[in-house]
Order: C-alpha cells, then structure tokens, then sequence
C-alpha cells in the first residue's frame, strides 16, 4: 500500500518520468493501466487524490512527442473510462443515499441533507457535472453525489458524456500540441501545477455561488 501511494506521489510530482518508465515496463500494457488510474478516480469516491489531469496532459505529451502512445488511441479509452467511472459512481450513490441518510437526529446523515442535495442538483446538476470533471477530487465526489441526489440518470448521463469529452480531449490535445514546445518541456512540472490550479478556479467559483443563492432562497 505505501509502495502505491508512493508511486501516486511520484506520479503527481513528474507525470512525464513515471509514464515513460510504465511505458518500457508495461508497453502496449500501459493502456490499460491508464484507463484503470482514470475509472478509479472518477468511480471510487474513497480515491479522489488520482492525477486526472496531470496524467491526461502527459500521456498527450507523449504521444506528441516521442509516438510511444496514440492521441488516437488515448481519447477514445480514457473517454470510456472516465463515462465507466460516473456510472459506478452515481449508481453507488443513488443506491447508498436513501439507507443512509436516515437518521434524523444525526448532523452528518440527516434526511435534510439529502433533501437539500436533490434540491440542488434539480437546480444545477447540469453544469454541476461537466464543471465538476474540470476540478480534482470534485470529479470523484460530483457523480457519486448526483446519485445521491436523485438525479435523473437520463440527464446526468448526457451531460457526464459531454463533460467527459470535453475534459480527456482538451487535456490530452492540450499535452499532444503544447508538449512538444522547448518551454514546456522544461518547466512540466510547473505547467502541471498552474493546469490544476486553473482547473479548480471556475468550478469552485459556480459551486460558491450556486451554495450562497440557495443560501439565500426563501426557506432555506
């Protein structure tokens, strides 16, 4: 287990190193070993910490630069992957929220909660979605909790597939054109820090704001 969280660390710190070394390790292996670190982040709510974006954004400079992956490839699988991820997820929680949230005399599994999650998500769940896989440990929490909410599985799916799209082809696309700049390439680590950072802004941004208007509607 620590030899995992480890290689997590690592894996956080030089996406670049640890794929390259996966790449001779494992070779056409490493496709999958992708789409696993990629569904498990978005479909087990117990690991939200996985490199999401770090981890798309190198495989996409790998590809683009040294050919040892396919952009071709990549997109397809993590798409799938990360649309598996939200349907285990969402199902977990949509299963789990009404025997859990039962209790009415508990402040964490209070039935008010849940009530106030469904209000929410009938309110915002469409942009909750897609923001959401926009901003680590939020894309692990966001299906999971669309479940427990109740949203409807129609419009949660659409919208998960839309944002899923979105999220692995702008940052495998993204690594596939900008890693083959010289200054890129120097300064990855520091360009991995600054895309999560950026990442984080609009969805906390709409979540604080969506949070403080319900706040603020009568009756809450």
């Amino acid at each position: 287990m620590t030899d995992i969280i480890q290689t997590m660390i690592h894996l956080l710190k030089n996406p670049l190193e640890v794929l390259t070394n996966w790449i001779e390790h494992f070779g056409p292996w490493i496709y999958l070993l992708l789409f696993l670190i990629v569904f498990c982040e978005t479909g087990l709510v117990f690991m939200p910490l996985l490199p999401g974006d770090s981890l798309l954004f190198a495989a996409g400079a790998l590809a683009g630069t040294t050919g040892k992956l396919e952009v071709a490839v990549l997109i397809p699988l993590l798409i799938l992957a990360a649309l598996a991820g939200d349907n285990v997820n969402y199902h977990v929680g949509k299963t789990l929220g009404p025997r859990v949230f039962r209790w009415p005399k508990s402040k964490l599994f209070n039935p008010e909660h849940l009530v106030r999650t469904r209000e929410f998500y009938e309110r915002h769940g469409r942009k909750a979605v897609i923001l959401a896989r926009f901003a680590p440990i939020l894309r692990t929490c966001a299906p999971f909790v669309a479940g427990v909410g109740d949203m409807r599985y129609r419009v949660f799916a659409l919208f998960s597939v839309i944002g899923a799209v979105l999220w692995v082809g702008i940052f495998v696309g993204a690594g596939a054109y900008f890693g083959q700049q010289e200054v890129v390439r120097k300064n990855f680590t520091h360009v991995i820090l600054a895309i999560v950072v950026i990442s984080l802004l609009p969805a906390m941004f709409s979540f604080a704001r969506a949070h403080w208007q319900s706040r603020r509607s009568p009756g809450k």
